[in-house]
């Protein structure tokens, strides 16, 4: 399991000629193994908070410390191979290839990992079924709903055994069976093989699975949304 600590983060960036600041000197303790829901209104720094936490982005000061190491400071290809190893990210649009079958979809993570094709096989072969859509390996994403595509993109988000998944509006663009499902596969996910878990999220279903739901206004947490707070 993986624990996450955000030190006086702050995120800034120029447009034009003003300053842009999505995250203000957030103050952050994600426990390890925990699954909190994320929210907020657009703009207030939710996605950029993700990808800072993913190595993706790099913030412009504060300490990013994510199992004990500022990965702030990496360099970009130890970085690189950080990224490879802890994390999963889920989109809300899957983000699939559209040429490859959904067991090729899943594998993609894997081929710059030195393994067989044997052992590549057995993991992605284990994420399609965790997923629950082992029964689609050879569909192609035109062949699936999106609540199966979102699964795709979830086996192929954990098919690596990353200790950290991050979420960006998984059920943002699906019905509401399909997004009770994902949402309860994620929060298993969290529960039986102990992932840290954050999910950006509108949806307020999320939080009945969560346990815990942060808020963030104006690159800042808040204890009430609508209540600016710096969390200490």
């Amino acid at each position: 399991m993986i624990g996450i600590e955000c030190r006086a983060l702050t995120k800034k960036f120029m447009k034009g000629e003003t300053t842009i600041t999505p995250l203000d000197s957030l103050d952050l303790v994600i426990e390890p193994g925990s699954f909190l829901a994320l929210m907020g209104p657009s703009g207030s720094g939710k996605t950029t908070l993700l990808n800072l936490i993913a190595g993706i982005d790099r913030p412009t000061s504060g300490e990013l410390l994510v199992d004990g190491l500022d990965i702030a400071h990496l360099s970009r290809s130890r970085l690189a191979r950080w990224r490879a190893e802890k994390v999963g990210y889920i989109f809300q649009l899957y983000h699939l290839v559209p040429v490859l079958t959904a067991y090729e979809n899943v594998e993609l993570p894997l081929l710059i990992h030195p393994l067989s094709r044997k052992e590549r096989h057995a993991r992605v072969q284990r994420a399609l079924e965790l997923a629950g859509i082992a029964d689609r390996h050879d569909h192609y994403p035109r062949q699936l709903s999106g609540g199966q595509e979102q699964r795709v993109a979830i086996a192929r988000a954990i098919v690596a055994d990353p200790p950290l998944l991050l979420a960006d509006e998984p059920t943002g663009d699906l019905d509401r069976e399909s997004s009770t499902a994902i949402l309860k596969l994620l929060r298993k996910l969290s529960e039986d093989l102990g992932k840290t878990l954050l999910v950006v999220t509108h949806d307020i279903a999320t939080t009945d699975y969560a346990q815990a739901t942060l808020h963030l206004e104006k690159g800042r947490l808040v204890t009430e949304p609508g209540e600016e707070q710096r969390h200490a």
